[in-house]
């Protein structure tokens, strides 16, 4: 095979290659999505106002001062926000970035699909050509096959080179306390269990905050309808919020949203 034949099938395959994708601007955006081949520009960022989030107080200030932290340069943690479903874990993420960014620090969310893990190294080295704060959220993880990509995560989480760059901190939402399921099937190690189960509460182990979020009574979900309400004007009759809730099967600050959306539209508001 000779030297002109090689660069015809080069030159073929060059044409066949799909375009690399440009990345967006890291300057200036208040929030991005990392697609696994390019970092887009959001559009539209606008999150519930941090003052809204009721009932979870000290989740969303604890969460509110490492994310400062981060902002300004100082020591901060990677974090795993876990619990009930709608319970605000992925509102108070967005909403502790928009209000700092509100105060004049300049930290930008960045999230990144689920099924997008594997190429978080190739976003990481994009990251590394930026000295601005990020904020990678990952929303809802959880390993129910294997554990394989919990590994290659933990692996990004405790160092090395391809670890998250110093001004990457990790925000991951989780149903799970410790993201993988504990019970150990039958694939699992019959004569070492504990090691089973150490293996797979590792990855949880990485993160140095870890903030729970919790199922909510009658009285604090009657609350966070009232304050969502007040702020756009609209008067609610509790009894009726109440039913909203219980016709769904569930209390949460996400229902109780869903409910004041619904008093919106038959008030004539646009949200």
């Amino acid at each position: 095979m000779n030297d002109a034949l090689l660069t015809r099938i080069a030159e073929a395959l060059e044409r066949l290659a799909p375009v690399p994708a440009l990345s967006a601007d890291l300057t200036g955006a208040p929030a991005y999505v990392w697609d696994g081949n390019a970092i887009v520009q959001v559009e539209a960022f606008d999150p519930v106002d941090f003052d809204l989030l009721s009932g979870i107080d000290g989740q969303k200030n604890v969460l509110l001062e490492n994310t400062r932290r981060h902002a300004v340069g100082h020591a901060a943690h990677d974090v795993l926000l876990w619990g009930a479903r709608g319970t605000g874990k992925s509102a108070t993420v967005a909403a502790v970035v928009r209000k700092l960014q509100r105060e004049g620090q300049d930290v930008a969310l960045l999230q990144c699909a689920i099924e997008e893990l594997a190429s978080l190294p190739r976003l990481f080295s994009l990251l590394r050509g930026t000295e601005r704060p990020f904020i990678l959220f990952l929303d809802d993880l959880g390993f129910d096959e294997g554990i394989g990509n919990a590994r290659s995560l933990r692996s990004l989480l405790q160092g090395g080179t391809a670890a998250r760059p110093a001004n990457v901190r990790l925000y991951v939402t989780s149903n799970r306390r410790h993201i993988v399921p504990r019970h150990l099937s039958e694939q699992d190690d019959p004569v070492n269990p504990r090691d089973v189960v150490d293996d797979k509460m590792a990855l949880s182990d990485r993160f140095g905050l870890s903030l729970g979020f919790h199922a909510i009574d009658q009285q604090a979900y009657v609350d966070i309808v009232s304050g969502y309400a007040d702020s756009l004007g609209l008067s609610f009759d509790p009894l009726e919020a109440i039913q909203w809730a219980t016709q769904r099967g569930s209390r949460s600050g996400r229902v109780a949203w869903q409910y004041v959306v619904e008093l919106a539209g038959r008030n004539g508001l646009a949200l």
